[in-house]
């Protein structure tokens, strides 16, 4: 099992700062994770400024170290859409989505995380809800201008399964991945985010060879909101199933925890609860 950690857990340094990445890898390195997750915002450390002399550096700096940097998130498509109602903020997604894979490629990732869109989103309430079709169409536009970078560079694009209130069912997830037809398109799966709606064995069963990468949650089903996700193991997910349907497909990449950001201790948590879920079935 590939233990991995997202960037967005580690909580700001000694003076509040963002922390910067090279400290963040070697804290998860010493910690037993085996891969890390960069995160790439708008302005920042990590970000669409980013040159590939400092993506080459914080690569170097994980190589060294014995960390593999398999994947990279992003969550600017949720401030800049692929299916906003303006054609102008959809090519300014498909704009960030290319930047985005050519700094994977530079760090040597095999998979961007891509969210393909929302109909509406209950934390970003002054988003006024699209229609379905529209919203479908407009992905799948935005999406089929991303394949020839993503080819080109050989960094595949995982969609994920997001409260975006589209692509609600395994079946939905696969046939939208499978319109593309192409192997550089395929799940980036969230185990915690289908607790909502679903249960996250039978959507691995669905999407099963398509699944590129994990992102590992949990969530209490009672809640019902963004404060049911908790650490790991302290929330409704069957984590026997949910690795039991991964050992069936041959499920072989990176479990990347993705976690409530900056909390103290959550990162040593994460680890220790990576390492029981490693040993179900």
């Amino acid at each position: 099992m590939l233990k991995g950690i997202n960037f967005w857990a580690f909580p700001p340094d000694g003076s509040g700062k963002p922390i910067k990445p090279e400290k963040a890898l070697e804290m998860a390195r010493s910690l037993g994770y085996d891969s890390f997750e960069l995160t790439v915002e708008e302005k920042g450390v990590v970000s669409l400024e980013m040159s590939e002399t400092d993506a080459e550096r914080i690569r170097r700096t994980a190589e060294s170290i014995g960390i593999k940097l398999v994947t990279v998130a992003s969550g600017l498509s949720w401030g800049c859409s692929p299916t906003d109602p303006s054609k102008e903020v959809r090519e300014r997604a498909v704009s960030n989505g290319k930047k985005i894979l050519k700094i994977a490629a530079w760090l040597g990732a095999e998979t961007m995380l891509y969210v393909p869109g929302m109909v509406s989103a209950v934390f970003i309430p002054e988003f006024k809800p699209q229609i379905y079709d529209d919203v479908d169409k407009w992905a799948k536009d935005s999406l089929e201008k991303l394949i020839p970078t993503a080819e080109e560079l050989k960094v595949k694009i995982g969609v994920e399964n997001v409260w975006n209130r589209f692509l609600l069912s395994p079946a939905e997830m696969r046939a939208f991945i499978d319109y593309f037809n192409s192997p550089y398109v395929g799940s980036y799966f969230d185990v915690g985010n289908v607790m909502l709606y679903g249960h996250p064995e039978h959507w691995i069963k669905m999407l099963n060879r398509r699944i590129f990468a994990v992102h590992l949650k949990d969530f209490r089903v009672n809640v019902g909101n963004l404060d049911g996700f908790v650490d790991l193991l302290d929330g409704d997910v069957d984590y026997h199933s949910v690795m039991r349907e991964f050992q069936g497909i041959g499920y072989s990449g990176p479990f990347t925890a993705e976690i409530v950001p900056g909390r103290p201790g959550a990162v040593e948590k994460a680890i220790a609860s990576m390492k029981l879920i490693e040993k179900m079935n």
